[in-house]
């Protein structure tokens, strides 16, 4: 099952080297496009870091069963 976090681990390399290769096919010198695509990288680390923020886990396992009582 393919989480959010693997997503975006897939959509950095692909928005860096998608985007400057497309900018550059559209015109765009290399030296511009570089910065255009590393913005749309950032953008989307910076989102799965502040926005949508890794849940914390707990440090004591959890389990089904109820404690019994004593």
């Amino acid at each position: 099952m393919t989480g959010y976090y693997d997503i975006v681990l897939g959509l950095i390399p692909v928005a860096l080297l998608g985007i400057t290769a497309a900018l550059t096919v559209v015109g765009i010198s290399l030296t511009a496009a570089v910065p255009i695509g590393s913005l749309v990288a950032m953008t989307i680390i910076g989102h799965a870091m502040f926005v949508n923020t890794p849940a914390e886990v707990a440090d004591e396992p959890r389990s089904a069963r109820p404690p019994h009582a004593d």
